[in-house]
């Protein structure tokens, strides 16, 4: 599995779903086997790495968003304030 892959395959998560946990994805690819995209963070636990966000970010960057105290990404509405992040 390569980096394409792996942001296709969150991409599909999402439009199948609506939206897409980050520990669905590093459980997913933990579960593949595929433990190079993924980093522990400052509290020990395992995130995705900076190549899997950059890349997911580039796939998407007008079309989703990320919402940070729930740790998800899900499509943009027209409610949302423009970059990245949403509330919710």
């Amino acid at each position: 599995m390569n980096l394409a892959d792996v942001t296709g395959w969150m991409l599909a998560r999402i439009e199948h779903d609506g939206c897409l946990y980050q520990d669905d994805v590093v459980d997913f690819l933990v579960k593949s086997k595929t433990e190079q995209f993924l980093r522990e963070n400052a509290d020990g636990n395992q995130v995705l790495n900076a190549d899997v966000l950059t890349a997911f970010r580039k796939r998407t960057d007008t079309t989703v968003v990320w919402v940070k105290p729930d740790r998800y990404w899900r499509f943009r509405v027209t409610e949302d304030e423009p970059g990245r992040e949403a509330r919710g």
